[in-house]
C-alpha cells in the first residue's frame, strides 16, 4: 500500500524520453497496418519503426519513398508525428489537454518550466498557446504559398502536398511527397526555394527568438522606439542566435557555390541564379532540414566535410532543429577567444557567461561526439560495403536529425537500420536530456563543495 501511495515520479527528461518512445512505438505499429501502405500489404516492422522514428524525431531519412509507399492514412500518421516532434512532448501534450478542456495543473506547469528552462511558472501556459498559434500561422502561410506552385502542377493533390511540405519544413523534418528527388525538380524555382528556407530557419531559430523579435517589431510599429534602439534592446541570446545563424547560412552557401561551381553532377549545368538558390538551400538544409535540390551523393568530399560540420552544429535552442546547437558552438568559440586574450571569464556583449554554462556546453559536445563516434564505428562494422564518407554523412545526418543521405538509407541492412533508429532517437533527445533521463538519483545529501585546487599540465 505504501508503494502505491508514493507512485512513480518521473523527471522532466524522463517524461520527454518516454513520450518520444511511446509516440515512435505507437506510430510504428500504425504504419505496419495494411491501410497505411498504397499496396494494402503490411509494411515490415523495421521499415515502419524507422519511418516512425524519423518522423517523430523530425529527421527525414527514409527507407521507403514516402510519396510512393504510404497511403493517405499512412501519410497522415507521419504528418501527425512530425508535428508532435516539432512542438515537443511537453508542448504538444499541454496543448492537447487544453484543447479538450482540461485544466493545466501546477505539476504540469512545473513540467513546462523545467522543459524550457524558464525562471518561473508565470505565463507558461500562455507561452505554449502562443507557441502553438505561431506554429500553425507560419505553417498555414507556408502551405498557401506552396499551393501557388503545387496545385497547378499536381491539381487537388497539390493542396495536401503543400500542407505536408509546409509542416515538414517548419518542423525541420525534410520529408516530402514529391518523390525520391525531393525538391530537385524545383531547383530553379525562387518561390519554392525561398519559402522552404524561411520555414526551416524560422522553425530552427527557436521560439524564444520569435517572441523577442515580435516584441521589438510591435514597439517599432507603435513608434515607441526606432529600429536601431530595437536591435540594441534585443536579448543577448537573440543577437547571438541571429548572428551565428546568418554566418552559417551565408558562409556555407559561399563554400558550396565555390566548391561545386563546376561539378557537372551538381551545380555545373545550372545557370547563375539557380546556382545561388541551390547553394543557399543546401546550406540551410544542412542545419537539420533534409530537403535537397542537388544530388548529395555527387558532392565533392570538401563539400561533404562542410556538410558534416554544419549538421553537427545544427539549429538553435528552443527550436525544431537538432544538433549541438548554435549557442553551444558560439559559447565555446568565445571561450577560446577569451583564453587567447588572457581573460578568466568568457565574455560577450559586455556580459559574462556563467562558468556552469560553459561546462555544460563542453559536456554537450563531448557526449554528442561519443554517440557520434560510436554510431559511426558500429555502422562501419555492419555496413562495410559503403565508403567511410557515406557512413559518416549518414550517421551525422541521423544524429543531427537532418535527413540528408548519399543514397544509402534504403540499402541498409536490418541491423544498420536499427543503429540509425537509435542514433536518430538519441539525436532528438539531445545528450543532456539523455544523460539526465538515465541518471540514477543519489540518496546522499546533496551539497555544494569546493575542494582545494590541484595543478595539472595542459
Amino acid at each position: 500500500m505504501e508503494g502505491k501511495k508514493k507512485g512513480i515520479h518521473l523527471k522532466t527528461t524522463q517524461i520527454i524520453a518516454l513520450g518520444f518512445f511511446i509516440m515512435i512505438t505507437v506510430g510504428g505499429f500504425l504504419l505496419t497496418l495494411p491501410i497505411s501502405s498504397v499496396s494494402g500489404e503490411p509494411t515490415p516492422w523495421v521499415d515502419a519503426l524507422f519511418t516512425a522514428t524519423t518522423s517523430s524525431c523530425v529527421t527525414g531519412l527514409v527507407t521507403v519513398v514516402t510519396a510512393d509507399h504510404w497511403s493517405y492514412f499512412g501519410q497522415a500518421v507521419i504528418l501527425f508525428m512530425i508535428q508532435f516532434g516539432g512542438l515537443g512532448v511537453v508542448s504538444f501534450t499541454t496543448f492537447l489537454l487544453m484543447f479538450v478542456g482540461k485544466r493545466i495543473s501546477i505539476k504540469q506547469r512545473l513540467l513546462i518550466q523545467e522543459a524550457y528552462g524558464l525562471d518561473s511558472m508565470t505565463g507558461v501556459v500562455r507561452m505554449v498557446i502562443r507557441m502553438v498559434k505561431g506554429t500553425l500561422i507560419v505553417e498555414g502561410i507556408g502551405a498557401v504559398l506552396y499551393m501557388l506552385v503545387f496545385v497547378p502542377d499536381y491539381g487537388l493533390k497539390g493542396i495536401w502536398m503543400s500542407v505536408f511540405t509546409s509542416i515538414s519544413a517548419f518542423c525541420n523534418a525534410g520529408i516530402d511527397l514529391i518523390g525520391p528527388q525531393s525538391l530537385a525538380p524545383y531547383v530553379s524555382n525562387p518561390l519554392i526555394n525561398l519559402v522552404t528556407m524561411l520555414l526551416i530557419v524560422i522553425g530552427g531559430i527557436g521560439f524564444l527568438v520569435w517572441w523577442d523579435i515580435v516584441a521589438m517589431a510591435k514597439k517599432i510599429q507603435k513608434k515607441h522606439i526606432g529600429l536601431r534602439q530595437g536591435i540594441r534592446e534585443l536579448a543577448l541570446h537573440t543577437k547571438v542566435v541571429l548572428i551565428f545563424t546568418a554566418l552559417l547560412i551565408f558562409g556555407g552557401a559561399l563554400l558550396v557555390f565555390c566548391f561545386e561551381y563546376t561539378n557537372p553532377k551538381t551545380l555545373g549545368p545550372l545557370g547563375l541564379g539557380s546556382k545561388i538558390w541551390a547553394s543557399l538551400l543546401q546550406s540551410v538544409t544542412w542545419r537539420t532540414a533534409g530537403f535537397f535540390t542537388i544530388d548529395q551523393g555527387a558532392l565533392h568530399n570538401s563539400t561533404l566535410l562542410i556538410g558534416v560540420i554544419w549538421m553537427f552544429i545544427g539549429g538553435s535552442p528552443g527550436g525544431t532543429a537538432g544538433g549541438v546547437k548554435t549557442m553551444t558552438i558560439a559559447m565555446l568559440v568565445l571561450a577560446v577567444v577569451s583564453m587567447l586574450k588572457g581573460r578568466d571569464d568568457v565574455e560577450i556583449g559586455n556580459r559574462r557567461i556563467p562558468y556552469r554554462d560553459v561546462i555544460k556546453g563542453i559536456s554537450v559536445i563531448i557526449m554528442q561526439m561519443v554517440i557520434w563516434l560510436t554510431s559511426t564505428l558500429l555502422m562501419c562494422v555492419v555496413e562495410s560495403q559503403f565508403s567511410f564518407m557515406q557512413i559518416w554523412y549518414e550517421v551525422t545526418s541521423a544524429l543531427g536529425t537532418v535527413g540528408l543521405t548519399m543514397g544509402i538509407t534504403p540499402l541498409l541492412s536490418t541491423l544498420g537500420k536499427y543503429i540509425i533508429i537509435l542514433t536518430m532517437y538519441f539525436g532528438r533527445l539531445g545528450p543532456i536530456t539523455l544523460a539526465m533521463a538515465l541518471k540514477v538519483p543519489s540518496r546522499q545529501k546533496q551539497f555544494r563543495r569546493k575542494l582545494p585546487e590541484g595543478k595539472i599540465a595542459i
